[in-house]
């Protein structure tokens, strides 16, 4: 059972499988075959979890981290044994900077079999750090000016400046393996579709836009109460089904199993089904309708204030089934960074109209200034139904203030590539983020998720203080200043903040919910089927 060649033959065996399942539309799962099949409502445009411009359900459940957020979005420990803390000792401060030390799980294995040690976690700084390799994000990776190994279970990580975000960063996405990917190119690696982990499942195949077959890792170093070897499942199955019609069809049908984020506009549908559950789970992300400064019209901060105030957000909540919240800043009211007292924008079409009457823009039913109609690109990602209904009600509002927004949809990586190179004038968009969320990702001047063309250098001041500092205190009075900048600059528009429902058969036992980034498969491992 712990030879890894016999691991390496079975996976390559459940890979000859591939093919069968692309061609068949009813998938064996269930207790009979230790099978779950997962319908993800996304497309997948790499499984390199650094890379990835998707959640990463799948690399969850396929690679960790040393740190992960549990179901309260508190942090502990998986390849690490605790998580660094002042008290503990695993964080000591140094001068301007601090010092982090983890002390490593013995006995991991990586899916061939080779021993995990300190030197998977150096490289995998080093390997998203490089400049050459094309990454979603390299949070983490600047603020650490070293890392040594002193043995193989010790790494410590020497900061140049305070980094109270380290544990929403880097090594708790996921470690890369040192002996497999040293020297390589990470931008065109064949890991990128076939990753090596030490998560409970091994990927044994992925086509493109249809599905992701895993199996389970004998060798995973987890081990229930009673000493069982984890995981439960034999395979988990991730299809690939971004149309929410199709979701239904196959969850009624018995073809799914799973949907950890099921579309709100079917959810109701879903609810009655036989065998069948609904849970509302928290989730740390926000509904956004983002602005692209590259464009004239959308640099006039008065037509992005109009914009504002022409949205009323109860029309957004009651066609999506009740199920997101209204708010009006874009850090939802759960964390502490919260500002209660942030300026709403409210629901006010006559004022929307007046300040784009004051911008110049003129007309009845599209207004023009200087013969130019008042007319924007709306982008949203095709087939995920709560965005393409919450679009279409924006787009009557919009219109009742003499402003013409007409769909241009994207599906998948399209609709990623976009979203990050500003192919748009206005967006509908989602963000979650993790416990400790960095909001520089965001809105910083080089901020790795900010497409828009947004900068203010008073932000990105606010912006490295919040993330700068390990006093909580300091930490919540740069929130509060970033978040008057935002609603004053308005790059974005908050909108609403998310729920997850989580449709499941009722014999799926073990699942927790993940309100973070980091999705509900983390715990993969300890799902199971009952009787």
């Amino acid at each position: 059972m712990n030879d890894p060649a016999t691991w390496t033959r079975r996976a390559l065996l459940a890979g000859a499988g591939a093919t069968a399942l692309a061609g068949c539309g009813r998938v064996r799962s269930g207790r009979a075959s230790n099978t779950l099949v997962v319908g993800l409502t996304y497309d997948l445009d790499t499984l390199n979890v650094y890379s990835t411009g998707f959640l990463g359900d799948v690399e969850a459940a396929v690679v960790e981290g040393l740190l992960a957020p549990d179901e309260h979005a508190r942090y502990v420990p998986v390849l690490a044994t605790e998580v660094p803390t002042l008290e503990n000792g695993g964080i000591v401060r140094d001068g301007a900077g601090m010092t982090i030390t983890y002390k490593l799980r013995p006995g991991v294995l990586w899916h061939d079999g080779h021993p995990f040690t300190s030197a998977d976690v150096a490289f995998t700084w080093r390997a998203v750090k490089n400049p050459a390799f094309i990454a979603e994000s390299k949070d983490g990776t600047e603020e650490i000016a070293a890392i040594e190994t002193p043995d193989p279970l010790t790494v410590i990580c020497r900061y140049a400046a305070v980094s109270p975000t380290f544990a929403t960063t880097l090594f708790t996405f996921g470690i890369l393996p040192h002996h497999l990917l040293e020297g390589v190119d990470l931008n065109t690696a064949s890991y990128n579709e076939r990753p090596i982990g030490t998560g409970p499942f091994m990927v044994t195949a992925f086509k493109r836009g249809q599905y992701v077959l895993t199996e389970r890792f004998p060798g995973y170093w987890r081990h229930d109460a009673s000493g069982r070897r984890l995981p439960y499942l034999d395979k988990l199955i991730f299809k690939i089904i971004p149309n929410s019609n199709t979701l239904l069809t196959q969850i009624r049908s018995g073809e799914l199993d799973l949907v950890t984020q099921t579309p709100y506009d079917q959810a109701k549908q879903m609810r009655g089904l036989p065998g069948v559950e609904l849970l509302r789970a928290p989730l740390l992300s926000w509904q956004h309708l983002d602005f692209n400064f590259r464009n004239p019209m959308l640099a006039d901060r008065q037509v992005r204030l109009a914009i504002a105030h022409a949205i009323n957000r109860e029309p957004l909540v009651r066609a999506q089934g009740g199920f997101p919240a209204p708010i009006k800043s874009p850090v939802v009211p759960v964390f502490d960074f919260y500002d209660p007292d942030a300026t709403e924008i409210a629901y006010d079409p006559a004022k929307a109209r007046a300040l784009l009457e004051a911008a110049g823009y003129v007309g009845t039913r599209v207004r023009r200034r200087d013969g130019k109609p008042l007319r924007f690109r709306f982008l949203a990602q095709a087939g995920k139904g709560n965005d393409e209904l919450a679009q279409q009600v924006i787009i009557a509002q919009l219109k009742a203030v003499g402003i013409d927004a007409y769909a241009d949809n994207k599906t998948g990586v399209s609709y990623r590539q976009a979203r990050y190179t500003g192919q748009y004038d206005i967006n509908y968009a989602t963000w979650v983020t993790g416990a400790d969320p960095i909001y520089s990702r965001f809105y910083a001047t080089r901020g790795s998720n900010n497409g828009q063309g947004y900068s203010n250098p008073a932000l990105d001041r606010v912006l490295a203080r919040m993330e700068g500092t390990l006093d909580p205190g300091e930490r919540k009075r740069a929130a509060f200043a970033m978040q008057r900048i935002l609603l004053h600059d308005l790059p974005s528009v908050p909108l609403t903040s998310n729920v997850a429902v989580v449709t499941k058969r009722r014999a799926l036992a073990g699942f927790t919910p993940n309100p973070t980034n980091m999705t509900p498969f983390v715990g993969s491992a300890f799902w199971r089927w009952t009787a």
